[in-house]
């Protein structure tokens, strides 16, 4: 079926309806509620997530034997 043919068995229901009554109804709350559950596990995940990630930047080893080599007087460079 077309997307003109299926818009054409609508039109006559649309033109039925009330403008001042048309409401979201149970249906556009029970997509809304499930939304809200949603992003709440998304969030309690992330924060799961978060707590498990160690903030501590770890050095570079090229970078301590370069500053051990300065230290000593020779060059970092061979």
């Amino acid at each position: 079926m077309y997307a003109t043919q299926a818009l054409t068995h609508v039109v006559p229901l649309a033109a039925e309806l009330d403008k001042n009554k048309v409401t979201p109804g149970v249906l556009g709350f029970l997509v809304f509620a499930a939304l809200a559950v949603g992003v709440w596990q998304l969030m309690k995940s992330m924060n799961r997530h978060m707590g498990r990630v160690n903030f501590e930047e770890a050095s570079e080893p090229g970078a301590a034997t370069a500053a051990e080599a300065g230290a000593l007087g020779g060059s970092a460079e061979k």
